[in-house]
């Protein structure tokens, strides 16, 4: 917990944190999160460390808040889609590509950042657990609306979410991106369909022959 206490922070405040974690991102993609440090972040800031302990009370504070703000962006972009316009296949799609596209943005094509999530991942960070749960969360408001509007066959839509998502988990897990490369079938767009499928056809609905296991 940050040394600011528990009052809420004024609007002076969160753009200062705002600014540092910035920095600190810009930081982590140029030379590493782990090689980076507050003395590093505060001189590109033009203060002192003790400033930035003001705010972020480690180290590992500015990691976390970094790897929330990434993943932040790939939550809301997801949720986005999934209250967007378009049929409830439609946005599944778009939810589990824009997912893939992100991720690879971030986690693989810079190396860097990739060691941080792995890190993240290794030590099991418990901002892993919580972006995987708004993800899940996301899709299962795709799927209840499709379950809701006929275009799919009711079922446990929350259920359903969580095995669309581990059926897409290596399209969009970093270290599966990277160990799964050499591996391109079947591909996203193919596991997707494949899923949309289960789902028109009773994907979890009890009592079917297709009923997940509860």
């Amino acid at each position: 917990m940050s040394i600011m206490g528990a009052s809420a922070p004024s609007a002076r405040e969160t753009q200062q944190r705002e600014k540092i974690i910035a920095t600190a991102e810009r930081l982590f993609r140029e030379i590493g999160f782990q090689k980076t440090t507050v003395a590093d972040i505060a001189r590109e800031l033009r203060m002192s460390p003790a400033n930035v302990y003001r705010f972020f009370s480690a180290k590992s504070e500015i990691n976390a808040a970094v790897a929330r703000q990434l993943m932040s962006e790939v939550e809301q972009a997801a949720q986005g889609i999934a209250h967007g316009p378009g049929s409830a296949a439609e946005r599944l799609r778009a939810l589990i590509l824009s997912n893939e596209t992100m991720n690879a943005e971030r986690y693989v094509a810079d190396r860097k950042l990739h060691d941080m999530v792995e890190a993240a991942l290794v030590e099991n960070w418990p901002i892993i657990s919580e972006h995987i749960d708004r993800i899940d969360a996301a899709i299962e408001d795709v799927i209840r609306s499709g379950m809701d509007s006929g275009e799919f066959v009711r079922g446990d839509a929350q259920l359903a979410a969580r095995v669309v998502h581990t059926a897409c988990i290596r399209y969009c897990h970093p270290r599966l991106m990277v160990e799964c490369a050499d591996r391109p079938v079947p591909t996203s767009a193919q596991m997707v369909e494949f899923c949309i499928a289960a789902l028109r056809k009773g994907f979890g609905e009890p009592g079917s022959s297709a009923a997940l296991p509860r």
